[in-house]
């Protein structure tokens, strides 16, 4: 279980046995809001779940609002890297073609989709531990 440095979302996403599904409609019903929230959380919990420190949740956000979301696609892309990485160092089979998939999912306007395609991955590995 991701222990140190989870957001609070994530406790209660838990606890309440919810999915993907609570936060793409906290997404849209808060017109955007909660994704920007959603984004940092999932930036901090890659951080914790791979053990580095590329780009804290602050620095991903942050550089997303002013790039007006290139950061982000950049983001989707390296993320993608760091989960097959993790695959390889759990012992997995690796997707190697995540990291494409998130980014051209980003620049057709899915990024909502991305996102919660990473959140699942983030869960699968946060149940396992």
């Amino acid at each position: 279980m991701l222990r140190s440095k989870r957001c609070i979302v994530q406790i209660v996403v838990e606890k309440l046995k919810m999915e993907n599904v609570i936060a793409l409609i906290l997404s849209i019903v808060t017109f955007g809001i909660y994704g920007l929230y959603w984004l940092y959380c999932l930036a901090s919990d890659v951080n914790t779940l791979t053990g580095e420190e590329d780009s804290s949740g602050f620095k991903v956000l942050i550089l997303s609002i002013i790039t007006l979301g290139l950061y982000e696609l950049y983001w989707l892309y390296k993320v993608g890297e760091r989960l097959s990485d993790f695959q390889t160092y759990q012992g997995e089979m690796v997707d190697s073609y995540r990291a494409l998939v998130y980014l051209i999912l980003g620049i057709f306007g899915l990024n909502i989709v991305a996102r919660a395609l990473i959140q699942n991955d983030l869960n699968k590995y946060a149940y396992d531990s």
